[in-house]
């Protein structure tokens, strides 16, 4: 079976995108490059790879689809061009090959081999082997039309996912653009749009002193404000160039066009425009992501965990099929049922238990909640005389869609709750963290949760108190659930 010609493999280079750097850096002319040897179909590079087809060329490098002859598979391989006696560019490379050799995630495009040809000594061939993907670039597909909230809350999920455990690493890429995000086509009948990050060249160690050859390193419609600044580019540099990415894909329209110079300064002067009629999740996650200040935005964990939410929720513009959370809500719906909690008036029990955990962290709410189809039922509510709420405003809702504890320290900040009314109308609430009460069989019921109206930290030690908390509340349940079914035997 052949590659579809859409196939795009390692770092997306193309001869009509330039790096600010390659805008006002000294002419490549100037300087003097080792003569290059013809990668033509069917050079053999190290005896190994097999080249099959240019695929992309960028000004430092040129990337090929090839076969490895050994592993029988395709691979893309990325070939620097080598300037003679260039320390700064051969210390670029060394460091791509330092960085992408420490990462493996989902999202960000897997290094497979790093080495030289030095059949010709005048002539030698430094390269990448990279894995191949199948599918086209964002940019690629971005030019037929403006995706869907739906689609861009599933691609922007895997790039902060993958973002996340980048920066964890402590790498910075500094120049995520539509062109480095490869969609991949895995040939079958899944129809979730899945995105990986390429393209390592400029990216660096958090706190590491680095020169960029008098240049900025990055694409000059993507830049951050500090990096049209000149200034040192940190993780938030990241979040922002995402946000500028995330817009484009949403509204069809590049944020900040035109030549290089005028689009850098202009996010100096101004802040991009964020459509109204967008979802407001989607507005205020975006306008977080593009805060002019850096400490003003989201971490890249925070951005993942968004956007998770707004795709197990599904209520971008447009909806995909439904995910296995969502196909399973029956399933979930039917153990609610199974434990009899809907009905049943409140629980002295768990109200204990409620009012313990608001003494133990010092907030004034804690609740037990339940979560029905369209409504949140408060079975125990300390510090508080609401019963019920909407499903859609309440975060017990969205914690209960988590495989773990949800916590948001701030949501006057987090992405996942500056649209929520509960933060921004009279209850005030800035902190909330809740522990899903799940079944042996894996369905969460509602949530033990604790909130306040001040912002928190909340350590390792506070989660696993809360935890066993709520598995205090899921062992009552789970024992009069089986008293029930004794009786009945």
């Amino acid at each position: 079976m052949t590659d579809p010609p859409d196939v795009v493999g390692g770092p997306a280079l193309r001869d009509t995108e330039h790096s600010l750097t390659d805008t006002i850096s000294p002419p490549a002319a100037t300087r003097p490059v080792t003569p290059t040897r013809t990668m033509e179909p069917g050079f053999l590079l190290s005896g190994r790879y097999r080249v099959e087809e240019l695929i992309g060329r960028g000004s430092q490098s040129t990337v090929y689809r090839a076969h490895d002859e050994f592993l029988q598979r395709k691979v893309a391989i990325k070939v620097f061009r080598n300037g003679a006696d260039d320390f700064e560019r051969s210390r670029h490379q060394e460091q791509e090959v330092r960085l992408l050799a420490g990462l493996s995630h989902h999202a960000l495009v897997t290094l497979f081999d790093a080495g030289a040809d030095l059949a010709d000594p005048d002539a030698q061939l430094t390269y990448l082997v990279m894995e191949l993907v199948r599918g086209p670039d964002l940019r690629h597909r971005a030019a037929q039309g403006p995706l869907s909230a739906a689609h861009m809350a599933l691609i922007g999920h895997d790039l902060a996912d993958g973002i996340s455990y980048m920066h964890h690493h402590g790498i910075v890429h500094r120049d995520i653009k539509p062109a480095n995000i490869l969609l991949v086509d895995y040939s079958n009948d899944d129809r979730r749009p899945r995105a990986k990050l390429s393209d390592f060249g400029v990216a660096v160690l958090q706190g590491e002193n680095h020169t960029d050859d008098g240049g900025t390193s990055g694409t000059p419609a993507y830049l951050s404000p500090e990096q049209a600044a000149g200034e040192p580019a940190g993780t938030a540099s990241d979040i922002y160039s995402l946000g500028l990415v995330l817009l484009e894909g949403l509204t069809g329209k590049m944020a900040y066009p035109g030549a290089p110079i005028q689009s850098a300064v202009a996010r100096l002067l101004e802040d991009p425009h964020i459509p109204e009629e967008l979802a407001p999740i989607w507005v205020a996650l975006l306008s977080s992501m593009l805060a002019r200040d850096p400490s003003s935005r989201p971490a890249a964990r925070e951005v993942s965990l968004a956007l998770r939410q707004e795709v197990i929720k599904g209520t971008g513009r447009h909806r995909l099929d439904k995910t296995p959370s969502e196909a399973d809500e029956e399933g979930r719906m039917r153990a609610v049922e199974r434990y009899r909690i809907l009905d049943t008036p409140e629980d002295g029990a768990f109200n204990r238990i409620a009012g313990l955990a608001a003494r133990l962290f010092s907030v004034p709410v804690a609740i037990v909640s339940v979560v029905d189809h369209d409504r949140i039922w408060f079975k125990a509510h300390h510090g508080t005389d609401v019963t019920e709420i909407g499903r859609d405003p309440g975060l017990c809702a969205s914690a209960i869609l988590q495989d773990d504890t949800w916590v948001i320290r701030d949501a006057t900040v987090d992405p996942r709750s500056l649209a929520n009314p509960l933060v921004a109308g009279e209850f005030g609430l800035q902190f909330y963290a809740g522990v899903p009460l799940r079944t042996p069989d894996g369905y969460n019921l509602g949530t033990f949760c604790i909130l306040d109206r001040q912002p928190r930290e909340f350590t390792d030690e506070d989660t696993r108190m809360l935890e066993d908390l709520a598995a205090i509340v899921m062992n009552d349940l789970e024992m009069r659930l089986q008293s029930r079914e004794a009786i009945a035997r």
